[in-house]
């Protein structure tokens, strides 16, 4: 998909990825309310966030991207010579420092701009974040290892400490060497994006398929979040774009399954985000609107940078924390396995009528059939737990920044309304999670569970790091299930209200009315052992509790 990009001197040859965006005309001068609509509370809400007394901006947080290309660096490229506005913590080709003026690209500078622009008049969504990229190069000789050094490389700086990840390209299932290659998760680039996330403890955030398709892997990854685009409807972002890739009917999810789409019943998409007509500055400091799932994605990243720099305050902050406010704040707000469950749970999904049964979500998001979330199979059906084209809902920062912020709470204690945990179950065993209070007859429930597929690198050289050459084993995915119950209840033949058990999806999802005023509990049952017998995974849920 083509990109406008003659204003730019560039050292990257004619490409042989696809890259996920689309270019459109210049303007001339800033159009800030289009940007305020994209980041702010027409959009993902954001912008406030960096205001007080939330004071937000993803300050000394490391993430990373990778791309084919790499955006300009001041003071090393000349094409952004005259243009400060992105500002960035390294760039690398590959798995080693950038060559000056060789290998920039205005769609990675426009892609890095989404995140950490400082521009008055256009700043990205985590200005103040540490952002490092690399580009892996176009050529013959270029795929998926090269991509899986590049990305490998990324997650090791800033001391092993980044956060996430942008990927805002993708390989095609017709460069991949496996014969009959299908959208499996198998790809030695999606296995390596699922072992890094644990090892690096990385939440990866995929640009979505779209289009005619092409740009698949690592789309099929299970440890990551991948990204479909939203584009406005009088003015807000709440429909999926035409331009995302979805099968819309049995036969077409028939014909795209594992080419395209992920094979089998999984689902592909975790989450929608703005990405029609967005705003952005070239490295020439021009004003480029942009459109693509490549611009929709780094705003995910980009409001991790700023979950986690409220996190790390609050870790910074626990010698002046009661003890009661510190036994809510550990090292485990910064896995990744906790982000991704607080962005899917945060998600809008039905806009409230203004009573908060809804969960205070801000926008009814609707498919490319015009459908909403309480149409789709994922509602129904609980062993679908995200819908094929809107996942989880419409990213939400604010949000997210109110599921987070309430804090980690374990199974030993009384719940709130809003939480989260990180925690591990034994095969066979389960977890409950008493509510404090009754749930409001009516009021929807909302909670997210999320763990890792098992990936494991083959490492030849026994160096600890994966090499070209090398390749990755695939051990599996544990099966965890998803309960809200009756709090009496002492088994799941009983008294359950709403479930997600979903044989092959990483994620557990229920969004589900409470049908009585009464006491519930959430449960976190390990139900079937693929490989290790204890399971690491992070909850998070929302609800509304009597007064």
């Amino acid at each position: 998909m083509p990109y406008n990009n003659q204003q730019l001197t560039t050292n990257v040859k004619k490409l042989t990825w696809v890259i996920l965006g689309l270019g459109a005309s210049f303007v001339s001068t800033p159009v800030l309310s289009a940007l305020e609509t994209a980041f702010g509370s027409n959009g993902i809400d954001a912008l406030k966030l960096h205001l007080s007394p939330y004071n937000l901006t993803g300050r000394k947080i490391a993430i990373g991207q990778v791309e084919i290309g790499r955006p300009g660096m001041f003071g090393l490229d000349k094409a952004v010579s005259k243009n400060r506005a992105v500002s960035l913590a390294g760039v690398f080709l590959r798995n080693g420092p950038a060559k000056s003026n060789s290998g920039v690209d205005a769609h990675a500078y426009n892609v890095a701009g989404v995140i950490v622009s400082k521009d008055k008049a256009f700043p990205g969504v985590a200005p103040e974040a540490r952002l490092y990229s690399s580009g892996v190069g176009s050529g013959k000789n270029m795929g998926q290892p090269e991509e899986c050094l590049s990305s490998q490389y990324v997650a090791s700086q800033n001391g092993t400490d980044v956060r996430a990840i942008n990927f805002s390209f993708g390989e095609p299932l017709n460069r991949d060497p496996r014969p009959e290659a299908v959208l499996d998760g198998n790809a030695l680039l999606t296995q390596c994006i699922d072992w890094s996330a644990r090892i690096h403890n990385v939440l990866y955030v995929i640009a979505g398929n779209q289009g005619k398709g092409g740009i698949s892997i690592p789309t099929d990854n299970y440890n990551g979040i991948n990204v479909a685009f939203s584009s406005r409807r009088g003015g807000i972002f709440n429909k999926v774009d035409v331009a995302n890739l979805a099968a819309a009917d049995e036969g077409l999810t028939h014909r795209l399954a594992g080419r395209e789409i992920d094979l089998g019943p999984r689902r592909s998409i975790s989450l929608v985000a703005p990405g029609s007509n967005i705003p952005l500055l070239n490295p020439d400091g021009k004003v480029n609107k942009v459109t693509g799932t490549s611009f929709a994605a780094p705003q995910v990243v980009a409001t991790v940078a700023l979950l986690q720099e409220f996190g790390d305050r609050q870790l910074r902050m626990g010698g002046k924390m009661l003890a009661s406010q510190l036994s809510h704040w550990s090292i485990d707000s910064r896995r990744h396995q906790v982000m991704k469950a607080v962005l899917l749970n945060s998600a809008d999904k039905i806009q409230d009528n203004g009573d908060g049964s809804r969960l205070g979500m801000t926008r009814t998001l609707i498919d490319k059939q015009n459908r909403d979330w309480l149409a789709s199979d994922a509602y129904k059906d609980p062993k679908i737990p995200l819908d094929a084209q809107m996942g989880a809902g419409h990213l939400n920062a604010f949000r997210a920044y109110q599921q987070f912020s309430a804090g980690e709470w374990n199974s030993s204690q009384s719940l709130p309304a809003i939480g989260w945990d990180y925690h591990t179950v034994y095969a066979g065993a389960a977890v409950d999670y008493l509510l404090a209070k009754p749930l409001q007859q009516g009021s929807f429930v909302a909670i997210t569970l999320a763990w890792d597929r098992l990936v494991e690198l083959n490492d030849k050289n026994k160096n600890g790091q994966f090499d070209v050459g090398e390749d990755f084993r695939d051990r599996g995915l544990n099966k965890l299930d998803l309960y809200l119950v009756k709090s009496d209840a002492q088994n799941t033949d009983t008294g359950v209200v709403c479930s997600s058990n979903s044989e092959v999806d990483s994620v557990q999802h229920i969004f589900c009315p409470v049908p009585a005023t009464s006491n519930y509990k959430i449960r976190v049952q390990f139900r079937h052992k693929v490989n290790q017998p204890t399971q690491p995974y992070a909850l998070a849920w929302w609800t509304v509790s009597t007064k």
